[in-house]
């Protein structure tokens, strides 16, 4: 499951358009962030998604993309080199689900390749689906995974929310802020819609007429709607934003993504207790997606920043900063495996497990220093961004220095922490099902927390 918020520039605290994604995704799915350069094609090339290979576009465009790693093309959310952004949800529709079609992150890769306008990423996802249909397994481990889709799409200047139930869709352009959690929330009202959508309805018998027409009553999957906590978390996003609207800032967008949801607002955090209305994700016996990767980006015409935890469990993770001026160090990254090695993601990962053993008494110490880099990557990076930059000749330098040293730095206080908590005493060891959940976890994927 996922969460989606984006801020227009009428909204935002310095007049920048806003994105930000959690990547609910099943917990021991390793996911990755990587830079795509741009790309000349032949005519005639094909290109190899999931299920399905389809004709290849003369020219693409750099990217840069957070992805559960075994997908061959596909990404979670992400951003070309045009400063257009994007995420996918899982949405589940009454209509029929096709196991040989293009996944939703499929759509949103090659949106991202071609689209120079979030209007033309836009305009390709719908005619994508028009010809190839939306579908296949979304999961690694789960044959029956499969779903439908809703977007939000963004550039510099305007964003749209696109919501989908196999062929048919309706889009809606954003005013000032908007946010989606796995549910369709399109009523009745939108920019541009699939021809015979509301036709479509009737002839089902979801609707009698156009006048009681609403695209979410219509084609929502309704008991699955309930079971995803979707309502409850999609209505957290949107209040987070309409109360700050002047006032929205990148931090408060990282906030966002690490809210742990209404019942935690005035107790300690448990992650046992977690439910499907938390925005930031913890897997148990009630949740069972966590949140596997986090980005929020930063558009302006004169200034764009990408924002990646590259890590599960936004809480206990750092958001980093990379530009696509200079992508060296997304380049130089290592890239994760299916289970444990030294990349970053499974480096962090030992270090959230160790934390789950005792949230209560080793995650505040995480946070705290965590809080402690992340402030100084942003204050980094504003100050850069206050600077006279578009004519400093160093500013690629500048850059791709920042970006480098987050990782560095994040790899280093990884390791500090998980030195500093695995000497700390269990006092509030949780309960002996969660214990055995992830321990099982952990030995499907070669992880040793010694």
């Amino acid at each position: 499951m996922c969460d989606m918020v984006v801020v227009l520039g009428n909204s935002s605290e310095d007049g920048s358009i806003l994105f930000g994604k959690n990547s609910d995704r099943d917990p021991n799915e390793a996911h990755m962030i990587c830079y795509v350069p741009r790309n000349i094609y032949k005519e005639g090339n094909m290109l190899q998604c999931q299920y399905l290979n389809i004709p290849q576009a003369k020219e693409t465009y750099a990217l840069i993309l957070s992805k559960p790693v075994w997908l061959k093309i596909g990404c979670e959310m992400g951003a070309n080199e045009y400063g257009v952004v994007m995420g996918n949800e899982t949405v589940f529709t009454k209509e029929k689900y096709d196991r040989q079609a293009l996944l939703g992150m499929d759509l949103m890769r090659i949106a991202l390749e071609r689209g120079k306008t979030a209007q033309q990423a836009l305009h390709h996802i719908i005619e994508l689906i028009a010809r190839f249909g939306q579908g296949g397994v979304a999961s690694r481990n789960d044959p029956n995974y499969i779903y439908h889709n809703s977007f939000i799409i963004a550039d510099i200047k305007e964003a749209w929310v696109l919501e989908t139930a196999d062929r048919y869709w309706v889009a809606k352009k954003v005013k000032d802020v908007a946010t989606i959690s796995n549910g369709l929330t399109i009523q009745d009202k939108w920019d541009l819609a699939a021809p015979r959508l509301v036709e479509h309805a009737i002839e089902m018998g979801w609707c009698e007429s156009k006048a009681d027409f609403n695209f979410t009553n219509c084609y929502s999957d309704s008991a699955i709607r309930t079971v995803l906590g979707c309502v409850e978390r999609q209505s957290r996003t949107i209040d987070w934003l309409l109360n700050n609207k002047g006032r929205l800032s990148v931090t408060l967008i990282m906030k966002i993504l690490r809210d742990h949801g209404a019942q935690f607002e005035h107790k300690e955090f448990n992650p046992t207790k977690s439910t499907m209305s938390s925005v930031c994700m913890h897997a148990n016996s009630k949740t069972f997606s966590q949140s596997t990767g986090s980005y929020v980006s930063t558009l302006a015409k004169e200034f764009q920043v990408h924002w990646l935890t590259g890590t599960s469990a936004p809480c206990l993770s750092i958001f980093k900063p990379f530009f696509f001026e200079n992508p060296v160090a997304l380049k130089e990254l290592k890239m994760p495996s299916l289970t444990s090695d030294d990349s970053l993601w499974w480096k962090h990962e030992k270090l959230h497990r160790l934390a789950l053993l005792d949230y209560i008494n080793r995650a505040p110490i995480i946070i705290t220093e965590n809080t402690k880099l992340e402030q100084r990557l942003l204050k980094k990076v504003n100050a850069l961004k206050k600077e006279s930059i578009s004519i400093d000749k160093n500013r690629k330098e500048k850059l791709n220095k920042i970006s480098s040293s987050s990782v560095i730095e994040n790899f280093q206080l990884i390791d500090q922490l998980i030195e500093k908590i695995s000497t700390i005493d269990v006092e509030n060891s949780p309960p002996k099902g969660y214990l055995k959940f992830w321990a099982s976890l952990s030995q499907r994927d070669n992880l040793n927390l010694d």
